[in-house]
């Protein structure tokens, strides 16, 4: 059975934020806007992701293969039917550098669950010592992979810090 969604109920957004010290505007920007810094922080624990295609400008696409390189990753995919390799093409909708960018992307890896649209928002500031990062995403087909895609990203952004702070 397939679950369809539809766009009016998910239009609300979840939103995250992390502040991140002794760093630039334009520190942070790279590690979103770059081959190299994409790959070293992009991805939840247990993940690792390959850009294959990166053009961050609006209109311009992100490419790229995130694989289960963990044991209990590759367990819960397994387990759930889900691949190990997921290849992800996200579309730039806008780009103002340092401050602000925005992608879409399609969610079509829940099994049994028609793909749709997830759109997401990265806004960058000036902090005192450093930079605060705002990321907004689209609130996911139900609860369960909401919660799910708020846990990804906050383990995404704590490796972000990580490597802001090497």
């Amino acid at each position: 059975m397939t679950k369809s969604t539809t766009g009016a109920a998910r239009r609300e957004r979840v939103t995250i934020e992390r502040t991140y010290g002794d760093v630039s505007l334009e520190e942070v920007w790279d590690m979103w806007t770059t081959k190299d810094g994409i790959e070293s922080w992009w991805g939840p624990d247990g993940f690792a992701v390959t850009v294959r295609t990166l053009d961050p400008r609006p209109g311009g696409t992100l490419e790229y293969a995130m694989t289960a390189v963990e044991p209990a990753q590759i367990q819960f995919l397994a387990k759930a039917g889900m691949p190990v390799t997921h290849s992800v093409r996200a579309t730039y909708t806008e780009v103002t550098p340092p401050r602000r960018l925005a992608f879409t992307q399609i969610a079509d890896f829940v099994p049994g669950v028609e793909p749709y649209e997830v759109a997401t928002t990265v806004e960058l500031h000036a902090a005192a010592q450093g930079v605060r990062l705002v990321l907004t995403i689209d609130r996911m087909h139900d609860a369960h992979w909401t919660e799910m895609a708020v846990k990804g990203w906050e383990s995404e952004l704590g490796k972000l810090a990580k490597v802001l702070a090497a």
